[in-house]
């Protein structure tokens, strides 16, 4: 028999259980889409949304810090003080 902290994990830390996810309301064009790419893929419906969740959850393609602030760079934007100017000015005009 497992003890306790080998199936709830560490205390304070929440159970590496699965979660039920339920989606309501999807359009009728979004199902029938959802069933085509599912059937190209020899996938339950299910099987797809998981396929989907997955690569969205796992994509390399997340900008980094460092590509943030580059950007942020490129394109000018106020930064640091500036931004911290900009808000204490906000703030003093209410």
């Amino acid at each position: 028999m497992e003890k306790p902290a080998a199936i709830y994990g560490r205390i304070g830390q929440k159970p590496n259980l699965p979660v039920n996810l339920s989606i309501k309301n999807v359009p009728d064009r979004i199902a029938k889409g959802l069933r085509e790419r599912a059937a190209r893929s020899h996938r339950s419906i299910q099987g797809e949304l998981m396929s989907i969740i997955e690569a969205a959850v796992m994509r390399s393609d997340r900008p980094t810090a460092r590509n943030v602030l580059e950007r942020v760079r490129r394109l000018k934007l106020k930064t640091g003080d500036e931004a911290l100017a900009i808000l204490r000015a906000d703030r003093d005009r209410r």
